[in-house]
């Protein structure tokens, strides 16, 4: 589903990244660990396509993203990647339902209503879907990212640190959703990470 060749990222002429090669399929899951200043965002913005790296090859369904142009990149994020952020970033005059339904307008113009519903559901969330999301704890927003990236059904679902902010049971909940709903949707799930608890329970790991 995903794997990188060489990538390298230079921010400046005295911080440069250059990360080992990494492989993940479809039903996977890949953990990306490091010390603070290792590059662990980074790389997950370059396999999102957030930023270009300065060399090297990110192929994900085939396709090498590396080479497309901003327009082109920004439709096919939408189609074959879900971004779940280590800050959620929500419209905050939009309901939690009418937030996850922008994600599904911005990539083909259509409101799916009835599959963000699904997912509210799935997520133990459809109580809540009339609420703004400012009226919402931090593990129920972070519910609401994970529904929000999975609207498109994406190849590919990315989470930079989704556990770091909650307590043990809630870190629990969210890893088997996570799981769960990447086996659902046959995606490759990535995750970047220093929490320990993730560590202990998902043993393919790289360490930058």
């Amino acid at each position: 589903m995903i794997h990188t060749e060489n990538v390298v990222f230079q921010y400046n002429s005295e911080t440069q990244f250059q990360f080992p090669d990494l492989r993940c399929n479809s039903n996977e899951t890949l953990l990306i660990t490091g010390a603070s200043g290792k590059g662990k965002t980074t790389l997950l913005h370059l396999l999102g396509g957030l930023l270009k790296p300065t060399s090297g090859s990110i192929q994900i369904n085939s396709t090498d993203i590396c080479g497309l142009s901003s327009k082109k990149l920004d439709h096919f994020r939408g189609q074959n990647i879900g971004l779940i952020l280590q800050k959620a970033h929500f419209i905050a005059s939009l309901t939690v339902l009418e937030n996850i339904e922008l994600a599904s307008w911005l990539t083909d113009k259509t409101k799916k209503r009835e599959k963000a519903k699904e997912l509210l559901s799935l997520l133990g969330m459809e109580k809540f879907a009339s609420k703004l999301t400012s009226q919402l704890s931090i593990g129920q927003q972070q519910r609401v990212s994970i529904a929000r990236a999975l609207i498109n059904e994406p190849k590919l679902l990315l989470a930079d640190e989704p556990t770091s902010s909650l307590d043990d049971q809630n870190a629990e909940i969210v890893a088997d959703l996570l799981v769960d709903l990447s086996q659902k949707y046959n995606s490759a799930l990535i995750i970047v990470t220093h929490d320990q608890r993730l560590k202990e329970r998902f043993k393919t790991a790289i360490e930058l």
